[in-house]
């Protein structure tokens, strides 16, 4: 009888529908878990080549220098962003001058302090504020994903490469938003918004200053925002089937943080900010469980759809009611250039539409997580026959509908 024989029949791997909710602001791949192209491994292995050669001169030593340099940071993702920071962080603090007059502080703090006050205005250099923090954003992503967040997942159990990046991609979003969600929640319960109140977002208006902590909200969500969009930008990885509606997604966020901020309807902002912080947070956790083949995963499913119906649509929904309600009567409501009054006839439409392509996009994800929510309660748990040896190309779940024209692709190019 052959060894082969004596073997244990291989179990084949059960899996829910839920590892395929490759749908909303989750799913926006690291520097480091993007696909390698052939262009990237050859230009790799020609630079490992270039450093075996005998240097013969100090031109060919510095040439090897940067060779290693960019070696290494082809290899470590997070190597440029931590320079970047070490040198601003280092001049700005050995300085000994932490006031807007140091050039360096509309990079590392917030700038436009009102007097002595907790309150802060608005102006160009808080752009420097925002671009300095995409770096960080990017160091902080690349830096745990690979020194952390990768090894943690093969202690888990987790096996393929695809599924380890995911599983990365998943933690790091779950890190993020279980940080920012409670941050915005901490701001709104010190603020007149409490549980999504509409009428304090045009009372006050025009909000010309906020307090410390919410400017620093406001403005670290517009540099998270922006350095997601600029990776997705550069189309570094596979577009999956709905990068369209996820591109529109971002150009509809970043417009309305951009407007809202310079416009002044920051208290509207931030109800927004936390509506997809706090269901992004549950719907990461819900994956993250499904890669786990935790029996967690259906409860915390449930309960991510419950989250995302009430903040995506119902406080969305409400946000909009109230702008055909309230916007009018509720504070100022006047067009006046000279005092930055904006609230008027004008805005009324601008926002009312971006908020409507906001709840469209959500729609769009919400028929397809009920299509997923029917199959777990009704279908129970779908099998799939793979071995952990999958292609890194292949999409996570076979069950989802959603990937279909991503697996006939793959099988196209297999």
């Amino acid at each position: 009888m052959s060894s082969r024989n004596l073997m244990p029949p291989v179990r084949p791997r059960r899996t829910s529908s839920v590892g395929a909710i490759n749908l909303g602001d989750t799913k926006v791949p690291g520097l480091s878990t993007m696909r390698e192209s052939e262009q990237s491994k050859t230009a790799a292995k020609a630079r490992m080549r270039a450093l075996s050669e005998t240097s013969k001169g100090d031109a060919d030593l510095l040439r090897k220098f940067w060779l290693t340099y960019r070696e290494m940071s082809y290899r470590n993702t997070w190597l440029t962003p931590l320079l970047i920071l070490v040198v601003v962080y280092g001049a700005y603090f050995t300085s000994g001058n932490r006031t807007e007059s140091n050039p360096l502080h509309a990079f590392v703090a917030v700038s436009y302090q009102v007097g002595d006050s907790d309150m802060y205005g608005k102006g160009i250099r808080d752009l420097y504020f925002v671009f300095f923090y995409m770096i960080f954003f990017t160091f902080l992503r690349e830096f745990l994903m690979e020194a952390a967040l990768r090894p943690l997942a093969k202690r888990m159990g987790i096996t393929g490469k695809q599924k380890i990046k995911r599983v990365m991609e998943q933690t790091y979003s779950i890190i993020y938003y279980g940080i920012s969600g409670p941050f915005g929640l901490y701001i709104m319960y010190h603020s007149d918004l409490w549980l999504f109140a509409t009428a304090p977002m045009y009372a006050t208006y025009p909000d010309f200053a906020n307090p410390f902590l919410y400017k620093v909200f406001y403005l670290g969500q517009a540099a998270f925002w922006t350095q997601q969009a600029c990776v997705l930008a550069l189309l570094l990885e596979k577009p999956r089937k709905d990068f369209k509606e996820l591109i529109f997604h971002h150009i509809v966020t970043l417009s309305l943080i951009w407007l809202s901020y310079v416009f002044h309807f920051t208290k509207m902002g931030l109800a927004v900010y936390i509506t997809m912080d706090v269901s992004d947070f549950f719907l990461s956790l819900s994956k993250t469980l499904n890669y786990m083949d935790s029996v967690l995963t259906p409860p915390f499913f449930v309960f991510f759809v419950v989250s995302w119906t009430y903040l995506r649509h119902y406080v969305n929904i409400k946000i909009l009611w109230s702008l055909l309600t309230e916007f009018r009567t509720v504070g100022n409501y006047t067009l006046n250039f000279a005092t930055q009054q904006y609230k008027c006839w004008i805005s009324l439409p601008i926002v009312f539409v971006l908020i409507s392509a906001l709840q469209l996009v959500n729609l769009y994800w919400l028929f397809l997580i009920l299509r997923i929510l029917y199959r777990l309660l009704f279908k129970g748990i779908q099998k799939d026959d793979r071995s952990d040896s999958e292609s890194e190309d292949e999409p996570e779940s076979p069950v989802s509908e959603t990937y279909e024209s991503s697996k006939m692709d793959t099988k196209k190019e297999l």
